[in-house]
């Protein structure tokens, strides 16, 4: 890997005023999202970068949709490459997987139809090995490149349309070409796969902050990286500007208003004139302001489309006040150390703490089994995303109280576990491999509630998600409260409401 790292600098060396990402600070740290990160780079040079912890600079994030970009950009290299033409139809890429008497519109569809969310149908084929012939059968109801249907599928699809041409998956085909150029450890990367081994282009991906502002600047840069061409020039053009009309998307989303601008190539258009961005679910975003010369790349778990929309609005109000004729300011030394400070400074909330209750010690080792509801960890969200072997959960389970800290195990999946839970008010690192999981890395912390209650947390800190398990014992057994934050879910007319925890309950072996 080819790696230069960026210059960093103060806000006021490239025109920003320390105080205005000090107010983007305060905005950003509300209700509506837990934050993760953040960095801004203005011609060229970082000028401001934080990580809430536990997240952390070099820690892999789940993008969610972001994921689109990154398979765009490799179709946007093979196109470079002369590999494939936009008009090319998808029927002439995948003949085996086409019917056999195609209809008419299914013979019009492009790849540039599919770049742009133009695949002209109205539903998504289920993740199953034979995912490509079902996307296939789908009917295309609308003549494509002419309607709106955001069809992460379709996406998945231009990495399966690079692997068909090259022989290569999005990993393999994007190290040599794209991630040892830009400077993206390639190691440092996971994805979701296919149950045909296809990297899920609409989703799967999980990369670091700076990967992604990497990425964004690639198309800041028009396609050139360090002198050399890597996409090109009039394919960059086409990707940051609207190929397709996405007004539907208010009778979809309405709080979304972000949405509504138009699309280009697995990119948004944005309120700001110009501006476009890289969206992932719950707020991985990857913008780019070219008026400004400027890049804020964002991880952060965003409550429903309200809370992703008030984050882009902040950051938007932020921009405009970056003054697209001043290239540097004054010195503010003061100004711009409290704000170095504060970003090296970030944390979200600390777990609840309590003290220790040695009544729980007398359920120690007590082996228990769970008769009703589920229970588990981890969100079975690749499953969901992807198909698959789903976690049968957890069978059976038991806890070692002690004064520094407690030990679960359990078994699942026929394999025995083990997590170390911290109680003083920090969370314990762990490794839980169980199935479907790509980020395995899982922190736990707990506190004691009630007479014999014990709630236990796990947060994933390579995703969005965390998990609450309140554990209420008595001779009997365990009853079990669960909640999965984000615990919002949204009802029709885009209203957010808090989701009903789940029970389940278990009995001594």
């Amino acid at each position: 890997m080819r790696r230069k790292e960026f210059a960093r600098v103060t806000p006021e060396e490239v025109g920003i005023d320390s105080r205005e990402i000090d107010a983007l600070l305060d905005r950003l740290e509300r209700e509506h999202t837990q934050m993760h990160g953040i960095m801004i780079m203005r011609h060229g040079k970082i000028c401001a970068e934080g990580w809430w912890s536990p997240y952390a600079p070099g820690l892999r994030h789940g993008l969610q949709s972001l994921t689109k970009t990154w398979a765009a950009t490799a179709v946007g290299i093979a196109y470079t490459e002369g590999l494939l033409k936009l008009e090319d139809r998808i029927i002439d890429i995948f003949p085996e997987e086409a019917p056999d008497m195609p209809e008419p519109l299914l013979t019009h569809l492009r790849v540039r139809d599919v770049l742009c969310m133009g695949c002209g149908m109205e539903k998504m084929p289920a993740p199953t090995k034979n995912w490509i012939r079902d996307f296939l059968h789908i009917p295309v109801v609308h003549e494509p490149g002419t309607a709106f249907m955001y069809n992460s599928m379709g996406s998945t699809l231009l990495g399966a349309v690079v692997r068909k041409l090259t022989g290569l998956g999005l990993h393999d085909y994007l190290k040599p070409r794209l991630f040892d150029k830009i400077g993206v450890d390639a190691d440092n990367l996971r994805w979701f796969h296919m149950p045909d081994g296809m990297e899920v282009g609409g989703g799967g991906l999980f990369a670091a902050t700076e990967d992604n502002l990497r990425l964004m600047k690639l198309y800041l840069d028009g396609g050139m990286w360090e002198g050399e061409r890597i996409l090109a020039e009039d394919y960059v053009k086409l990707a940051t500007s609207c190929q397709n009309d996405s007004s539907t998307e208010i009778l979809v989303n309405p709080p979304a208003a972000d949405n509504f601008l138009g699309y280009g190539f697995q990119i948004w258009m944005c309120k700001p004139q110009g501006v476009y961005r890289a969206d992932g679910a719950m707020g991985q975003f990857s913008i780019c302001c070219p008026a400004q010369d400027m890049i804020i790349s964002v991880n952060e778990t965003a409550i429903g489309a309200e809370g992703i929309q008030k984050t882009l609005d902040y950051i938007w109000e932020f921009v405009e006040r970056v003054d697209v004729n001043v290239t540097a300011l004054a010195d503010n030394p003061q100004e711009s150390a409290a704000l170095a400070y504060r970003l090296r400074h970030l944390s979200i909330q600390n777990p609840d703490y309590t003290l220790y209750r040695e009544e729980l010690e007398r359920y120690n080792q007590i082996r228990y089994q769970v008769r009703e509801g589920a229970l588990c960890f981890e969100t079975n969200m690749a499953q969901e995303l992807v198909g698959g072997d789903f976690s049968e959960g957890i069978r059976e389970f038991s806890f070692d109280f002690a004064k520094n800290g407690v030990r679960m195990s359990f078994l699942q999946d026929q394999k025995e576990h083990q997590v170390q839970i911290a109680i003083d008010g920090t969370r314990a690192g762990n490794r839980l491999e169980v199935i479907g999981n790509v980020p395995d890395q899982v922190l736990m912390s707990g506190c004691f509630s009630g007479e014999n209650g014990f709630t236990v947390t796990a947060l994933w800190p390579e995703t969005c998600f965390s998990k609450e398990i309140c554990f209420c014992f008595s001779p009997m057994g365990c009853e079990m409260e669960i909640r999965t934050f984000p615990f919002t879910t949204t009802i029709p007319g885009g209203t957010v409401k808090a989701a009903d925890p789940v029970r389940a309950y278990a009995v001594k072996v």
